[in-house]
């Protein structure tokens, strides 16, 4: 009966240890299927620039306005365009003279007349000085000639002054660059005739180009006069400093501009104006703990990177970190990572945190990327399959 017992239990267990068995053996499967080969790193401490990245325009370092100084005159040429580069003196255009010419002819025969009458107006006056101490003349007489030899001078003056004015609005007839530049713009056109303080051309003084950048409150504590700037274009980096820096923020956005002077390379032109670029301030340099760019996977609108915990499985945690400066593939961690924490450096997008992973070796380091990507594709697969297998 004993024997009999026996032989039961033994019947009862063998069925329950490959039962067993066989859950271990998918449990292990599976474990082996889950587990993505990473290639991990440590972060890197380096001091590296600071920069303050901005947008703004182009614009003219100093826009020089000219207008007619004389109206009531026909154009009759027109020497400079848009875009031309012009010297100090420089003949911009001509307006018509004849009436100036007329009028000034006039002025001069009443500039005779008037000293013919100073003349005679001091014959007077001089023999009344004569007279006056005798009784020859009363002292009212004597009076009269001395104030009609006063007015009289008075005249000429008058006269002299509106002369010289006719004089000076025929010379105005020729409008010259009061400065070097180049022609923004140009709204004289021949046959035109223009009043007095009429806008005529516009010009970019001495060529000079500068880039009027916004920057936020917050960012403009760092940046001072004297501050270098570069500026990234297609033929190259532009080097700048800023001259100046506006008293107050504008009243739209809040922000204030910042007045950067422009130095391109010898042999380039001025760059145009009216453009809105992006451009570096260059505050400093300052220590920075940074990660591969691939190591910092976007999830639910935050960074996270993974993690390497020591075990006798290896698994990740998902870690989430701020970041800051960025410098060609790394990127810098502003938020407490340790230097020492071996970071999954490619293939994070496949992970969750307490991912089973393997380490990949020095020599598949390189092609880590690849195998996760390919391993996670197989093992979304397999778990299809496994599903289908259940059902």
């Amino acid at each position: 009966m004993a024997a009999v017992v026996a032989i039961g239990v033994v019947v009862l267990v063998l069925p329950m240890t490959k039962e067993n068995d066989a859950a271990l053996g998918v449990a292990e499967t599976t474990q082996s299927a889950a587990a993505l080969t990473v290639a991990v790193t440590t972060p890197q401490r380096d001091v590296w620039p600071v920069e303050v990245q901005a947008n703004g325009w182009l614009a003219a370092w100093q826009e020089v306005v000219i207008s007619a100084q004389v109206g009531g005159q026909m154009i009759v040429s027109v020497n400079a365009d848009v875009g031309d580069t012009v010297a100090e003196d420089d003949v911009l255009s001509e307006f018509s003279r004849g009436s100036l010419e007329n009028d000034i002819q006039q002025l001069e025969a009443e500039l005779e007349s008037a000293r013919a009458s100073v003349e005679l107006a001091t014959t007077d006056a001089d023999r009344a000085r004569k007279l006056s101490s005798g009784s020859a003349i009363s002292q009212q007489q004597a009076a009269e000639y001395l104030s009609t030899e006063r007015k009289a001078k008075a005249d000429v003056s008058s006269a002299e002054a509106q002369l010289a004015s006719a004089r000076l609005d025929l010379d105005h007839t020729v409008v010259t660059a009061v400065t070097s530049g180049v022609i923004s713009s140009r709204s004289a056109a021949i046959g035109d005739v223009v009043s007095a303080g009429a806008e005529l051309f516009r010009m970019v003084r001495d060529g000079r180009v500068e880039w009027q950048a916004e920057l936020p409150l917050n960012q403009l504590r760092n940046v001072d006069v004297g501050t270098p700037v570069s500026i990234p274009t297609p033929i190259g980096e532009i080097a700048g400093e800023v001259r100046r820096i506006s008293p107050s923020a504008s009243e739209s956005n809040g922000r204030v501009i910042v007045y950067v002077s422009l130095t391109p390379p010898d042999g380039t032109v001025q760059p145009k104006t009216g453009i809105m670029i992006s451009g570096v301030f260059k505050i400093g340099e300052r220590e920075a703990v940074s990660v591969p760019s691939s190591s910092v996977v976007m999830q639910d609108g935050f960074s996270y990177v993974f993690t390497l915990e020591d075990g006798e499985t290896p698994t990740v945690s998902r870690v989430r970190v701020e970041t800051g400066r960025r410098q060609d593939d790394r990127v810098e961690i502003t938020s407490d990572l340790s230097v020492d924490a071996r970071v999954v450096q490619s293939g994070g997008a496949f992970l969750s945190d307490g991912s089973v992973v393997r380490v990949a070796t020095a020599a598949q380091t390189s092609d880590a990327t690849n195998v996760a990507t390919g391993e996670a594709e197989q093992n979304a697969a397999a778990s299809i399959e496994n599903q289908v297998e259940a059902d």
